[in-house]
């Protein structure tokens, strides 16, 4: 595959991602991005391989770039997920002292 062609999916898959993740209404994309986990792990593995396989410097330079990028959208995924089941955490703690016994019963 020449380079621009992959520049050429690399451009329309940017538009595509975009156009998808504006759509998602805010109080959705917290859950599906914590689903979306294992994709976006697909995506860095894919952005490996194109870096592996370029042989221009331009190519190489756009897919390390796409490496860079995919680590931080995978990173950030997993980021976000911890944040909101430590959020879910803290309300179970809360309940559970709120319904706990009374001081000075036994």
């Amino acid at each position: 595959m020449d380079g621009t062609a992959l520049l050429t999916i690399t451009v329309l898959a940017v538009f595509v991602g975009f156009e998808v993740v504006s759509k998602v209404s805010s109080t959705l994309h917290t859950p599906l991005m914590s689903g979306a986990n294992a994709i976006h792990g697909i995506i860095l593995v894919g952005a490996i391989i194109v870096a592996g396989q370029a042989a221009d410097p331009w190519v190489l330079a756009v897919a390390l770039l796409a490496v860079v990028l995919a680590t931080a959208n995978l990173v950030g995924g997993f980021v976000v997920t911890d944040r909101m089941l430590h959020m879910f955490h803290a309300k179970k703690d809360a309940a559970r002292t709120v319904t706990g016994p009374k001081a000075g019963s036994k």
